[in-house]
């Protein structure tokens, strides 16, 4: 693919390149970090670091993995300044954690593939919910409020819903295991 030749091509195609890789750029980085919050704030600072570095892409290769790598190193950078998590990322324990997730990856993809028809599969109401709090990243307060019931009844629902999900999740698979 040739290079952009005015930098709104270059802009349009990096976003075009990191968008598509975001999703598993995200998945890299918050098997490395400690909570999402934190995942997402790397995704961020990789993103500022691929942009600035663009030019140097070579494209010719795939987006992702140039991504991840960029991502390690951030998460790495995050690291070193937060030493109560150097323990977690040295050397010897961040390739352990990337050798078990590809390990662990066609697993993944595969109860990943039929997350989404589970998710169809729920009441309206519980799918909101859902929605809610993963994608649009609402507060639990704000939810409770929302729906006229407790911060408690608001935990004790998703927690119904992330089982009833990974039961529906598991069913699916079982057949497939035995073919």
């Amino acid at each position: 693919m040739p290079k952009p030749s005015n930098d709104s091509e270059r802009q349009e195609r990096f976003l075009r390149l990191f968008l598509a890789a975001e999703p598993e750029l995200f998945r890299y980085v918050s098997v490395l970090c400690p909570t999402n919050e934190v995942a997402r704030e790397i995704v961020q600072e990789t993103a500022l670091e691929l942009w600035k570095k663009f030019d140097e892409f070579d494209p010719t290769q795939p987006f992702t993995p140039w991504a991840c790598r960029f991502g390690l190193f951030v998460a790495r950078q995050w690291v070193a300044k937060r030493q109560k998590w150097a323990a977690i990322l040295n050397p010897e324990n961040a390739q352990r954690l990337l050798a078990r997730r590809a390990e662990l990856m066609p697993q993944f993809d595969r109860a990943f593939a039929h997350l989404e028809s589970c998710i169809e599969k729920l009441p309206p109401q519980q799918r909101s919910l859902l929605h809610g709090y993963y994608w649009a990243g609402a507060e639990v307060t704000a939810l409770a409020t929302q729906s006229h019931q407790t911060i408690e009844a608001i935990y004790k629902a998703l927690q119904r819903i992330r089982q009833k999900l990974r039961a529906c999740i598991e069913s699916t698979l079982q057949p497939e295991a035995g073919r």
